[in-house]
This record gives C-alpha cells, structure tokens and sequence, in this order.
C-alpha cells in the first residue's frame, strides 16, 4: 500500500473532509471511478478516428477482449 500526502486549500480540505470524502476508501473509490471513465472516453476517441473499413469483426472482438481484461484488472484492485 502506497501513501500520499496532498495540500489543499483550507476550505476545500474542510468542505471535503466535513463531506465524508477525505476517507481513504472514497478516494480510493473516486480514483477508480475516474480513472475508468478516462479509460472509456480513450476508448471513444480511438474508435471514432479508426475508417469503418477496419472495424471488423476480429477487431470488434479484440477491443472487447480488452475491454474485460481491464474490467478484471480493476475488480482484481478492488478485492486486493
């Protein structure tokens, strides 16, 4: 387990700690969350610059190889 140290702002630190979001477990949880958004948004834009031409279907079956590989890889994080 790593550890990290942020400075915030003042009010921000006591708005967020007085919302319960300063608990290791919900940063955790937003981290994650956010970062599977970014993964989904990278996804989007990679499949809206690929021609049509080239998504076949072996294409569409790696991209949604991946696509578990990375939902197991984080279900993995959150059970560890």
């Amino acid at each position: 387990m790593t550890t990290i140290q942020i400075t915030l702002p003042d009010d921000l630190a006591q708005t967020a700690g007085d919302a319960g979001l300063l608990a290791s477990e919900v940063i955790q949880d937003m981290l994650r969350q956010h970062l599977r958004s970014q993964a989904i948004n990278d996804l989007r834009r990679a499949w809206s610059t690929m021609p049509p031409a080239e998504l076949t279907a072996e294409v569409e079956h790696e991209i949604v190889a991946a696509v578990r590989q990375c939902r197991a890889e984080m279900r993995a994080e959150q059970n560890a």
